[in-house]
């Protein structure tokens, strides 16, 4: 259903290195980068489809309205290589990795901040069957 999210940064770099580095274990990898028309970079990233699903820019409205980015991750191992880089990175771990049986019995995920204050989570689907 979604085909990309554009998230406003307020350093598009900072924030480019840190998604690579922290979600490398679900495939994401920058594929693209250029600077917008006026002005700022603008990163496109992607996961193993190697389609940008994932866009970073300069922050132009800098009100206060977190997002909630969910990424898929191959395996629960992948989970829990996204809370270590996490972790390493210094950011805020909001939820360590677990089973959230109120979502679905095999729903496992970690759930952390971006540099900007937005709501990642990492998360790996097992269904029983």
């Amino acid at each position: 259903m979604l085909d990309h999210l554009a998230l406003q940064c307020t350093d598009v770099g900072a924030a480019a290195d840190f998604y690579t580095r922290v979600l490398a274990s679900c495939g994401v990898r920058e594929l693209m980068r250029y600077e917008a028309p006026g002005g700022g970079a603008v990163v496109g990233l992607c996961g193993p489809d190697s389609f940008p699903r994932l866009w970073l820019g300069s922050a132009v409205d800098t009100g206060v309205r977190p997002v909630h980015l969910a990424v898929a991750a191959p395996s629960r191992e992948a989970v829990d290589g996204v809370f270590a880089a996490a972790e390493d990175a210094g950011t805020e771990i909001l939820h360590e990795p677990r089973i959230w049986p109120e979502y679905h019995p095999g729903y496992y995920a970690v759930f952390f901040r971006d540099p900007d204050g937005n709501n990642l989570e990492a998360v790996h689907h097992t269904f029983p069957g």
